[in-house]
């Protein structure tokens, strides 16, 4: 076994908790620790030294689920005095003490603003031998100026804003990340062109409201001219960007979208519910017909574009006649594909002392109601790409099923799920490359591109990206790149991509 201490963070939660536990994992390895998968199976520990655990609390049952995991782990720590457990993220921003009044065994909590305090914040618990609570009311530091250990090689997060200048009345998010806190346009183009030095080729740029970026500088199409600039980046070759919010979603944004080639035409606009009643009341400052407008005008600059998007059923209040209105605005959206929530209690948040919540049986059947909607439409909709050729950015992990239907999976450059099939004898594409095929069917969730082994189009474009992945392979984990101190060096390996839904309930 290594003599280095290990670590294992544990994700829970959006892509923004996905970027931050790359953050805490460039500190812990730069702190000295060693990550628990890295280590040869044979000699590896069944528990970490460290474990952290990195909360959301947007999420139905986000606590039980944390003092679920957290019990799980007291019989190992009663093993193993010496096990450190950390607590940070979301809930810990909002349970603070409490998370230690009910597992004691917890050696840190640290809260959405100082995550860069864990490696000091685990030493002091060690010395003291007593649990350490940290809890920030605004950020310390950027995180993208912190360590980074990336979990893709070709793929990677690129926070441009944190917190959240909107008053929602279901979500809690704008009171534990706090205001919406700007990173200039020259620091984040920095961060994309050593990503790019690297071998990425898709950068996804981050913000809980990404088109209000600018806003803290006094630019209000500052969003749109960071788009234009990632495509004057040469090797860039995929920009995506979530999430935005239908209220400040402006024009300049769409024509930036359409006008810059590697800009994709994918969008996800979080709807939530498609009653005009129910908007006013959750807070949401546009109203269903503005909102299918922002669609059209989007789908008349990209007639391609796939559209995704939140909805919440049963906010308190809900009628059947409000929740008629969200079947209509769905069925007219066509969405590609919808993260579908019902309703539940936050504390903290004005919704959760509303008055007329809605019993659970009805939201139960409302919620069945919608999911079979969005099937048909998600459906007709994949049925209509048949027959189009797709450029497929190849990514391990996409295709529970590859190693049965012998299949490589990836998204295309609308972000749709694509499984592959490879002709026998032809060439394999590395996770990174670019294979070109023809949808041969498309699956509710998912389309298939069995052209090659029926004879049709079938090509594969080697990327540097691929070359990033390749370079990669001689490690002790695949596909893990080295530690990077802060924006990511040119020359060193990287980067980041891991499917979770955004943060914009």
């Amino acid at each position: 076994m290594t003599d280095a201490k290990t670590y294992d963070v544990r994700t829970h939660g959006c892509q923004m908790n996905v970027h931050d536990s790359e953050r805490l994992a460039g500190l812990l390895e730069t702190a000295g620790y060693v990550d628990l998968a890295s280590v040869p199976a044979p000699q590896r520990p069944d528990v970490a030294d460290v474990v952290v655990f990195n909360t959301c609390a947007v999420r139905e049952n986000a606590d039980n689920k944390l003092y679920g995991n957290l019990g799980q782990l007291r019989p190992a720590k009663q093993r193993n005095p010496d096990l450190q457990i950390a607590v940070g993220g979301c809930m810990a921003q909002k349970d603070r003490e409490t998370i230690v009044q009910r597992a004691p065994w917890v050696d840190v909590v640290f809260g959405t603003h100082n995550i860069g305090s864990l490696p000091a914040l685990l030493d002091r618990a060690r010395h003291n031998q007593r649990a350490e609570v940290e809890i920030l009311e605004s950020l310390e530091t950027f995180p993208s100026t912190l360590p980074t250990r990336r979990d893709s090689a070709f793929s990677g997060w690129v926070s441009i804003s944190v917190g959240c200048n909107n008053t929602c009345t279901f979500c809690i998010v704008p009171s534990l990340r706090g205001k919406e806190q700007d990173r200039r346009p020259g620091d984040v183009l920095a961060e994309v062109e050593a990503l790019v030095a690297q071998g990425v080729v898709e950068v996804t740029l981050l913000g809980q409201n990404v088109n209000t970026y600018g806003v803290e500088f006094g630019d209000r199409q500052a969003f749109g001219k960071l788009l234009r600039a990632c495509g004057e980046i040469e090797g860039l070759e995929r920009v995506r960007f979530t999430s935005p919010h239908p209220a400040a979603f402006t024009d300049d944004v769409i024509d930036a979208m359409a006008e810059t080639p590697n800009v994709m035409p994918s969008l996800h606009m979080p709807l939530q519910s498609g009653s005009d009643r129910v908007l006013k009341a959750m807070r949401r400052s546009y109203r269903s017909e503005r909102f299918l407008g922002i669609l059209d005008r989007v789908r008349a600059a990209m007639p391609d574009a796939a559209i995704t998007t939140d909805l919440i059923v049963g906010f308190p209040g809900e009628t059947e006649e409000d929740f008629a209105e969200t079947l209509r605005v769905v069925e007219a959206s066509r969405f590609s594909s919808a993260f579908t929530f019902q309703y539940s209690i936050r504390p903290g948040t004005p919704a959760a002392t509303m008055d007329d919540q809605v019993p659970k049986a009805v939201v139960q059947e409302r919620f069945d109601r919608l999911i079979a909607l969005q099937e048909e439409v998600s459906w007709a909709g994949n049925r209509g790409v048949e027959g189009r050729e797709v450029e497929v950015l190849v990514a391990p992990g996409e295709g529970r099923k590859d190693g049965e239907t012998a299949r490589i999976s990836g998204r295309a450059r609308d972000n749709r799920l694509v499984h592959v099939a490879v002709p026998e004898g032809a060439e394999r594409p590395r996770p990174g490359d670019v294979v070109t095929a023809a949808i041969t069917y498309g699956a509710p969730h998912h389309l298939v591109a069995d052209s090659g082994v029926q004879g049709g189009a079938y090509s594969v474009r080697r990327t540097r990206g691929g070359d990033a992945w390749e370079a990669l392979q001689g490690g002790a984990v695949p596909g893990k790149p080295a530690v990077s101190l802060g924006m990511p060096s040119v020359g060193a390996p990287a980067t980041v991509a891991t499917a979770a839904p955004a943060c914009s309930l």
